[in-house]
């Protein structure tokens, strides 16, 4: 196995930026560079840039979040960027979701560790938990899938009128345009981009910002959600 390298000490910016979470973020930070690769959760040539890359690059996607939401961060992985979001706002509750054991492992133990009351880890892919989930305001996801696909994951798990918030990279406007008709059929009535971060981290994050209206996912997702509620709500019966 490669040997990780040092994690550098966290920049000036992590203190503007997390605020009383600093002790926790920097305890983050120590986790991602010791079990996070040792157990093959991020690449151990990524600890050098955990802060500037990882961690304050997904912290910023809160100036876009609106206050009080119920959040879905879908395929959480190590727990970008659920876990940096959930330091910096309080206000949110976040669900982490990821489909497999040993990630969602790690998660439970951060969760624990750093008291993140306002965070639930659950094991499962998007297309499972659907009709079990309860609807989010905001759907997050990072580094996940191309636009088109992380879209069909997501937006279902949207309520109406809620928002899925990507971070993605350099593609974000050429991965929007070719996902348009994708995103039309899952019920989006808006799309925007976002740089965020000013001050912050550079380059800025890139947020595609993906609306729905008031069917999440289209006309077959309303449907699979409607035949989950009746069965649940004959199983409350029972």
């Amino acid at each position: 196995m490669t040997e990780a390298a040092e994690l550098p000490p966290a920049p000036e910016q992590a203190r503007d930026v997390f605020g009383d979470r600093y002790a926790d973020a920097v305890r983050y930070a120590e986790l991602l560079a010791e079990a996070g690769v040792q157990r093959g959760l991020i690449g151990p040539r990524e600890v050098p840039r955990l802060w500037e890359r990882h961690l304050l690059n997904c912290a910023v996607l809160s100036e876009v979040v609106p206050e009080g939401v119920t959040v879905c961060d879908v395929g959480s992985g190590a727990g970008l960027p659920g876990i940096p979001l959930a330091l910096v706002r309080d206000d949110l509750k976040i669900t982490l979701l990821e489909p497999l054991l040993r990630r969602t492992n790690f998660l439970t133990e951060v969760v624990e560790l750093l008291g993140l009351d306002h965070v639930t880890v659950v094991r499962g892919r998007a297309e499972e938990v659907l009709g079990t989930l309860q609807p989010v305001h905001v759907v997050t996801a990072r580094a996940v899938a191309p636009l088109d696909r992380l879209a069909g994951w997501g937006i279902p798990l949207l309520r109406p009128y809620g928002e899925m918030l990507a971070l993605k990279g350099d593609t974000a406007e050429e991965e929007l345009k070719s996902a348009a008709t994708a995103l039309s059929k899952l019920g989006a009535v808006a799309t925007s981009i976002h740089h965020v971060g000013e001050g912050l981290v550079d380059p800025l994050s890139t947020v595609v910002r993906v609306e729905v209206g008031e069917s999440p996912g289209g006309v077959r997702f309303a449907a699979k959600r409607a035949k989950a509620a009746r069965t649940g709500r004959v199983r409350r019966r029972r």
